[in-house]
């Protein structure tokens, strides 16, 4: 019901251990209420142990959010970070909006039931917008900011960035260890390989791999028979 979708359970489930996920879960429901991240149980999400949230005032969640073990997210942005209904961010990830306070981040969003895997990092300097129904492996990583260094004569840390963002569409697959640059725009109903790094134009509904990552066929090509 909190989720907002059906579950049907895998019948060899032993019965022990579907206990302890229902205990679980409560654990982390009350996590939520003792926190104070939601009161109304449209709004309640899974917190689980050693969640860290920073600038909470510019953090929205949606309904049936679950927060993994260690998750720290810090809303400090011009537009804030905003999770959909649904979404799933799996344990040690980092969402951090702004890299500095001297020069805030744009913000972050992502989509309703999309799925982010454990020990990701999304920077929110230039911007992220993530689509819905997005799922993501471990280790994932957005960087939506590049730092000029065309002075050779003054340290790279003191001359400036650029920032483009980075768009990610709906029903996208994203595999381990993929690390997203600025500038990048993938289109709807993309696969990205596990380990690709990807910049520039993706078009819907290709398959892209590689370092650096290129689109290697089309979904909606037919396969040879």
């Amino acid at each position: 019901m909190i989720k907002g979708k059906a579950y049907s359970l895998d019948p060899d489930i032993p019965m022990g251990t579907l206990f302890g996920i229902v205990f679980r879960r409560a654990t982390c429901l009350m996590r939520c209420i003792l926190r104070g991240i939601a009161f109304h149980p449209r709004k309640w999400i899974f917190v689980n142990a050693g969640v860290e949230l920073r600038n909470r005032s510019r953090i929205k969640f949606g309904s049936g959010v679950t927060l993994g073990k260690c998750v720290l997210i810090d809303g400090l942005s011009r537009e804030g970070v905003v999770i959909g209904n649904g979404v799933n961010i799996g344990p040690y990830t980092v969402i951090e909006a702004s890299g500095i306070i001297t020069n805030m981040g744009k913000g972050i969003r992502i989509g309703d039931q999309s799925g982010i895997g454990g020990f990701s990092f999304i920077g929110g300097a230039g911007g992220v917008d993530i689509g819905s129904n997005v799922i993501m492996g471990q280790w994932t990583s957005f960087h939506p900011e590049n730092h000029v260094f065309d002075n050779i004569d003054i340290p790279i840390r003191l001359q400036g960035v650029t920032r483009q963002g980075i768009v990610v569409g709906d029903d996208c697959w994203v595999g381990a260890k993929v690390t997203f640059l600025d500038g990048t725009r993938v289109g709807h109903g993309c696969v990205i390989a596990a380990g690709a790094v990807v910049r520039g134009e993706i078009p819907p509904y290709s398959i892209v791999a590689g370092v650096p990552a290129r689109v290697i066929r089309s979904r909606l090509d037919k396969p040879a028979v």
